[in-house]
């Protein structure tokens, strides 16, 4: 019987700073309300509040033979993720953002890349995979996974049961190519709405799902932050509202959706209703700083869902 969840793709460690609202030029110390480090990425930030959610979780990704790489397993497994198919790359840096949070929740956001686009996908991680209940594919634009691997490895996931979510990260037009080739094996795509507008040529996001789905897609649930999702599911077309949050960073909110998704199918919810839930899990975490933000568990979850009004 196939059990708990893989995330495969972006890892990378993030550093949240709240608020940050101009340089100030000096070596004199400003005060700050939230700092946050933590894993994040597509993948790992979506593994790290999965885990929290309570899914039993394992993350194939990569990280560098740095301090950095060495706070982001430990991050990790903390929670309780399997990093077993977390690669160290030697000789590379992990991947790193800082992320300077304004008053207003507009951030500055700088870039270190590294090894975290470049999950492994050897026979090891296919084995997981096909072992897995759910699969969280987050590697579109990895040089060791376009062109085929990425494809082959979700064939065989599908094939053996798993249940196959994909999210995006930063993709350039040149992504739809490598759409093609994995939505025939995607059960759940779950874009923003900036990708979906991007990769489908559309401002109509209920046009843009239907278009992944006769890409191949089981279904599209695309993510609208303050303006909720437009969800593509059985051939039907759903608005589901976000919730009025007090939001401080929104660094992660699009990992937190997914992982709060897969958490809700998990317990035995429908899709709609776990598209419910997964804007609660995105607006708890735009409440803190950095990839957990005020996250607490999933029963607290579903109670902050009958305390929440949803957003107008």
């Amino acid at each position: 019987m196939t059990t708990g969840l893989l995330a495969i793709g972006l890892t990378t460690l993030d550093i949240n700073a709240y608020p940050i609202d101009a340089l100030t030029h000096t070596e004199r110390a400003s005060l700050i309300k939230g700092l946050a480090c933590a894993p994040a990425g597509t993948a790992a930030g979506a593994a790290l509040v999965a885990a929290k959610l309570g899914v039993r979780t394992a993350l194939a990704g990569a990280v560098g033979d740095d301090m950095n790489g060495l706070f982001v397993r430990t991050g990790l497994e903390s929670l309780g993720v399997d990093t077993r198919l977390l690669a160290t790359r030697a000789g590379e840096p992990t991947s790193s953002t800082l992320l300077a949070v304004e008053s207003d929740g507009r951030r500055s956001s700088f870039h270190r890349p590294g090894a975290g686009l470049s999950p492994p996908l050897d026979a090891a991680v296919v084995a997981a995979a096909r072992g897995s209940r759910f699969v969280h594919y987050a590697a579109v634009g990895g040089p060791t996974t376009d062109g085929g691997p990425g494809a082959a490895l979700l064939a065989e996931a599908k094939a053996a049961g798993a249940v196959v979510t994909c999210d995006l990260i930063s993709p350039r037009g040149s992504a739809a190519e490598e759409i093609g080739r994995i939505l025939p094996h995607v059960d759940y795509f779950m874009p923003s709405a900036a990708e979906a507008v991007l990769l489908s040529g559309s401002e109509d996001l209920a046009a843009a799902a239907e278009r992944f789905v006769a890409l191949g897609a089981g279904a599209c649930v695309i993510k609208n932050g303050r303006a909720g999702v437009v969800a593509l599911i059985d051939g039907r077309r759903h608005a589901v509202p976000a919730f009025a949050v007090d939001a401080v960073d929104t660094t992660s909110c699009g990992d937190s959706f997914c992982a709060g998704f897969i958490a809700a199918l998990d317990r035995g919810w429908g899709p709609l209703e776990a598209c419910r839930f997964a804007a609660m899990v995105a607006g708890l975490v735009a409440e803190g700083v950095g990839t957990l933000g005020a996250l607490a568990s999933f029963d607290a979850t579903v109670t902050a869902m009958g305390r929440y009004a949803v957003a107008s």
